[in-house]
């Protein structure tokens, strides 16, 4: 059965209200929640994703608005069959009318197909690849959160213009770092860098040595971490016991969360640049969300990913409640498109043709030990990059629907 193959996680939220809108599909919006609840990125989106939603219904006030919203969850695996397969289920049998986060960009590509197809709604906050809104992109879904050419443009560009103009790239050897290796790459040569070689490594992974060991040889200035979550952990910890940075080569970690930091440790982590979308201690309603999220999940700080979760669901029932309806998955993200975003962690912003949600990015700087003065004050600015700089131009994307 399906749930026995796929390790399907339900956590439900139902809100009462009155009579539902008689034009909505099954008198419930239904959102699936669809991520990593297991293995090295549950801690990047997982069941805090789950919350974030769920905090999302509660504060757009969907009880109050005569909606009953419910929440549903399940474990992809990291595998795009098993995604895929739950995308059908949620779809045909549990009437789902929105699948939101889906990490790991090679699920995150099939289940896209399959909401194009059942006319349904794919909302991206956990995959980068920026294929989604390039060459794969398709009306039915919005790409949210942050993509591999906006890691590329903050971080790359940032080492390269402070001297850094050699990389050696070690790669997850799927989709997404395929593509996060290449947007950094183009990055790097555009600004008159060099790259002088690229490893990959099987996902997840567990042992780097050797890849690491053929970054050292490489003498390139730049070790380029194209993988993520517990691949980008246990690589920094094993190029530590190499000696790597000691060695005079920087690790760029091209994807990084704020759990990895707190994983790694500031002892570790210090003076690695980075690049996010949101950082919970910016704003007081971003420090407000943190402290609601971690009632549920103490001495955890959420990513960027799982805020992306929540400024999500708020456009996306802003757009239901106007349309009244959440039947016609094109039509409701033909309405998020044209409706100017606003919440209150991203702010505002606004949805391309090309499904991009458009806002400003961060470069960061881990702070060093001493630097930090609180639990999770981790981060320092180092450049806000504008909304209209943050995302690849839409003309470069050569996305079908873009005329």
């Amino acid at each position: 059965m399906l749930q026995k193959r796929s390790a399907l996680l339900v956590v439900s939220l139902a809100f009462a209200a009155g009579a539902a809108n008689a034009q909505i599909s099954d008198g419930i919006v239904k959102i699936g929640v669809l991520n990593d609840m297991s293995g090295l990125y549950s801690d990047i989106s997982g069941q805090g994703s789950v919350f974030a939603a769920r905090q999302a219904v509660a504060d757009f006030g969907a009880a109050a608005k005569g909606l009953k919203v419910e929440v549903i969850g399940a474990d992809h695996q990291n595998k795009p069959d098993v995604g895929s397969s739950i995308a059908r289920q949620w779809y045909d049998v549990d009437k789902v009318d929105v699948i939101l986060d889906v990490p790991t960009s090679s699920v995150a590509l099939a289940v896209s197909e399959v909401t194009r197809d059942k006319n349904k709604v794919f909302l991206v906050s956990g995959a980068a690849a920026s294929d989604l809104t390039g060459e794969k992109c398709t009306p039915n879904t919005i790409h949210w959160t942050y993509d591999t050419w906006a890691l590329a443009n903050g971080t790359g560009k940032a080492m390269v213009k402070t001297g850094g103009n050699t990389w050696f790239f070690l790669t997850a050897d799927y989709a997404f770092g395929h593509a996060l290796e290449r947007d950094t790459a183009a990055v790097v040569e555009a600004n008159g860098g060099k790259v002088l070689g690229r490893v990959r490594h099987p996902f997840p992974g567990t042992d780097f040595s050797s890849f690491l060991l053929q970054a050292q040889a490489s003498k390139a200035k730049v070790i380029g971490l194209a993988n993520a979550g517990g691949d980008t952990i246990n690589s920094i910890k094993q190029a530590a016991e190499f000696g790597i940075v000691k060695g005079g080569q920087q690790l760029a970690g091209l994807l990084m969360f704020i759990s990895d930091v707190h994983a790694l440790g500031l002892q570790t982590a210090q003076g690695l640049v980075l690049t996010e979308a949101w950082y919970w201690d910016m704003t007081a309603a971003n420090r407000d969300f943190t402290k609601k999220f971690q009632a549920q999940f103490p001495g955890k700080f959420p990513t960027m990913v799982q805020a992306g979760v929540y400024s999500a669901v708020i456009h996306y029932l802003k757009a239901v409640t106007a349309l009244k309806s959440d039947a016609d998955g094109k039509a409701v993200v033909a309405k998020m498109k044209a409706t100017p975003t606003d919440d209150k962690l991203f702010g505002k912003g606004t949805v391309r043709a090309d499904g991009r949600k458009i806002h400003p990015m961060y470069l960061f700087e881990v702070k060093k030990p001493q630097e930090s003065k609180y639990a999770g004050d981790y981060y320092k600015l180092r450049a806000t990059i504008p909304a209209a700089e943050a995302f690849r131009p839409i003309a470069d994307g050569h996305c079908p629907l873009v005329k």
